[in-house]
């Protein structure tokens, strides 16, 4: 997964999404730019055969509420609620009002409490380096905290941190309510915890107005980092509903890995490489326009599967317990004594 790879695929979503689209000039009134919005995600969305919409029908439905005295705050939530019919974080409408959103983990427990972990797990006594949080444990399992993908990863950052963590006898890489950011980020702590080139997944992009108009998958890989420091122990990978987006890729990429065991709720999902388009009124929408698949092939924008489903406990809560976490350790000490 390199930089190069990331913005030529960039670069040929955007030339697709300016070659297939007529230049159309629509009125700005509500008609209009309700129309806007409904054709470019009818010409550049990306999921509606897989998530089975009939965005004619959705079309119909809301169109028909649009009424001459329809104010502009009224307007933006009819489109909020026609966006929300394809269930995609990351499609979302903006203005300076207010940002649409369809966030599918406020809709679960959030099963992750950064305090309880700081206080009865950590003592509040942690490392911190390129946006990651990292320590040894009591019972000597390594554990790391990753909050955002758009935080970039030094490689001596990096090497720092595994070096430090070298003497621990597994580790934890907790990647709960991470919400996304960068691919690159995600190729390059991947790229710690291999020794040989894997196959990451693959990519495509629209090639017409048709909803099932894609070009071939452009499959990429990602390559061991090369004379640095890696961890080869057995790891744990934490996830809740709020690993999204890049994260959601980042857990796809984990669970591939042998050595690797994902634990918590299903990831949030979001697979889709998100592009942005301007509607007559000045308001934007950001939407999927480029599907990515896993490694196995498979889309996951409803989420990856964890492989040992748990769920936080209001009484270990109460008790300073995190109930995922401590599955985590659970399953690096069988792994241990079974090595």
């Amino acid at each position: 997964m390199k930089k190069l790879f990331y913005t030529l695929i960039a670069t040929m979503v955007l030339l697709a999404l300016g070659s297939c689209h007529d230049q159309v000039e629509w009125d700005n009134d509500p008609w209009g730019n309700f129309d806007a919005l409904w054709t470019i995600l009818d010409e550049h969305y990306c999921f509606f055969a897989y998530k089975d919409v009939d965005w004619n029908e959705i079309k119909a439905k809301y169109r028909g509420k649009i009424h001459n005295d329809i104010s502009s705050r009224e307007l933006f939530d009819l489109c909020s609620d026609m966006l929300k019919e394809l269930q995609d974080g990351h499609t979302n409408l903006i203005a300076t009002m207010d940002v649409s959103r369809y966030w599918i983990w406020e809709q679960y427990p959030i099963n992750y409490d950064e305090r309880l972990i700081d206080e009865h797990y950590l003592h509040f006594n942690y490392r911190r380096a390129s946006g990651i949080k990292y320590q040894i444990l009591d019972n000597n399992f390594g554990y790391i905290y990753y909050g955002d993908f758009a935080s970039g990863i030094g490689d001596g950052n990096l090497d720092a941190i595994l070096s430090y963590l070298s003497a621990s006898d597994g580790l934890v890489i907790d990647v709960r309510s991470n919400g996304g950011g960068f691919l690159t980020n995600v190729e390059t702590l991947v790229g710690r915890f291999i020794d040989e080139r894997i196959h990451a997944g693959a990519i495509q992009h629209k090639t017409g107005k048709g909803h099932n108009d894609f070009s071939e998958p452009y499959h990429y890989y990602i390559e061991p980092a090369q004379g640095r420091i890696h961890y080869n122990k057995p790891i744990v990978v934490l996830a809740n509903r709020g690993s999204f987006s890049a994260t959601n890729n980042f857990v796809s990429i984990m669970k591939s890995l042998p050595n690797v065991t994902i634990v918590g709720d299903t990831t949030g999902g979001g697979c889709g490489l998100p592009f942005t388009s301007e509607l007559p009124n000045g308001w934007s929408v950001r939407f999927s326009a480029a599907p990515i698949t896993g490694p196995d092939g498979e889309l996951t924008e409803f989420g990856v599967e964890p492989d040992i489903k748990v769920d936080m406990s209001q009484a270990d809560v109460a008790r300073g317990i995190d109930t995922i976490l401590e599955k985590a350790f659970e399953t690096l000490k069988y792994k241990r004594l079974n090595d």
